[in-house]
């Protein structure tokens, strides 16, 4: 097997050497321990799944912490949240930076212990699967911003990605592209036996399993969709409350976020209602039952499971740079009036990029023919007065960037 190099790695190394703690965040099996291990492999670890370990850390988290010294790396702490008071106190009383590394793959529970005692000792970063440009080792660490000098600085970087649909639907794992022997059907079996096993038990101790894979189905089925808590409720069959709950565990456990609609004083008529996002193609492809890359890129799911890959490519971009997405990255949808427009009607746009005092609106399709009319809405941005409209893209399946207008390009996927 081979280690494949993320992206946020310079990130983390750096980061360490200026603050007494680091925190990695990120679902289960994206890679954390492995990258942490391989960027730092002079820090001693200790991992809270193992029974041992725990019990001591919950019982005697001095005497544990006094045992292994610094620097020290503690793999799911949120496991043992009375540790954080500790690791408080130790910190408290040296000048010292580069003492902890933490990790863990329920983000809410972990990031209550940080917020409650750590503010301002540690550094915290988000993991995701692997991205495209790791793959296939693409020297990109910026943040995807559509602008003409981030096309012209790109394109000698640009790797054919080809067959895109292997991709989308073989999923992002790390651990299936360093074995590329490993079936992706029976790793996401395995999955998602862990998953209901460990992670969703210890959140909310389900009492019927099958009852909750249900649910993880019919969200899955719905990435890409605005959230509707009624009309999912009604097709598993379960009250309302149980689907907040559950859809919350997806959140904390990092299976699926939420993409905010953007929302300005100019823009009265924007909805507020989210969209669900898988954070895994393969995941979500597994679940919905398409068994080949051939059906998948085929069938009724093809287009929703290309913007997902798209949102989350750009989703990956944010996160390596150690930036949290959910600051910059919407969507829109609503009725506010384009100028032209006689009747009010919706306009949508897939993803907005709100950075640097300009929005940059983004429109997904699966398709190597993109035409002007698909941004259409792209308009209702320059009512926002207090911020400048930026490049318009379509992200399709171009070969090559294709300028439509002076403000308008057909992107590669390659460029994400």
């Amino acid at each position: 097997m081979s280690y494949i190099k993320r992206q946020i790695e310079n990130l983390l190394v750096g980061s360490f050497k200026n603050y007494k703690s680091i925190t990695l965040t990120g679902a289960r099996q994206v890679g954390k321990s492995t990258l942490i291990t391989n960027a730092f492999p002079e820090v001693k670890k200790i991992n809270l799944l193992d029974s041992l370990t725990l019990e001591m850390a919950k019982t005697d988290p001095a005497l544990l912490l006094k045992s292994y010294g610094t620097p020290l790396f503690i793999d799911e702490i949120q496991k043992a949240p009375d540790i954080f008071s500790q690791i408080k106190v130790k910190l408290d009383n040296t000048t010292k930076d580069s003492q902890y590394i933490f990790s863990g793959s329920q983000k809410r529970r972990l990031m209550q212990g940080l917020t409650d005692t750590l503010v301002g000792q540690t550094s915290i970063f988000q993991l995701e699967t692997l991205s495209m440009r790791e793959i296939f080792n693409v020297d990109n660490l910026n943040v995807f911003l559509p602008s003409f000098d981030y096309i012209k600085n790109n394109a000698p970087l640009v790797k054919k990605y080809n067959d895109i649909y292997n991709y989308i639907f073989r999923g992002f794992y790390p651990r299936l592209y360093e074995n590329q022997e490993i079936s992706s059907e029976q790793y996401y079996r395995d999955y998602v036996v862990t998953y209901l096993e460990r992670d969703v038990y210890d959140i909310i101790k389900i009492q019927d399993a099958l009852a909750f894979r249900k649910f993880l189905v019919c969200v899955a089925s719905r990435t890409g969709q605005l959230l509707n808590y009624q009309s999912i409720a009604s097709e598993v069959e379960q009250d309302v409350k149980t689907i907040k709950q559950r859809m919350s565990v997806l959140e904390k456990t990092n299976i699926i976020f939420l993409l905010k609609p953007y929302t300005n004083s100019h823009l009265s008529r924007a909805i507020k209602t989210p969209k669900i996002y898988f954070k895994d193609t393969g995941l979500a492809s597994y679940l919905t039952s398409w068994l080949t890359k051939e059906t998948l890129e085929l069938g009724n799911f093809s287009g929703q499971i290309f913007e997902t890959f798209v949102i989350n490519e750009i989703v990956k971009s944010f996160s390596n740079s150690g930036l949290n997405p959910e600051d910059y990255l919407f969507f829109y949808r609503g009725k506010d009036k384009l100028q032209e427009d006689k009747e009010t009607k919706e306009n949508e746009i897939d993803l907005v990029i709100d950075y640097g005092r300009k929005l940059y609106p983004i429109e997904i399709k699966k398709t190597s023919n993109p035409k002007t009319i698909m941004t259409k809405s792209f308009r209702v941005l320059d009512k926002v007065k207090d911020k400048e409209r930026g490049m318009g893209t379509i992200a399709c399946l171009v070969d090559n960037p294709v300028y439509l207008r002076d403000n308008l390009v057909a992107l590669p996927i390659e460029y994400l």
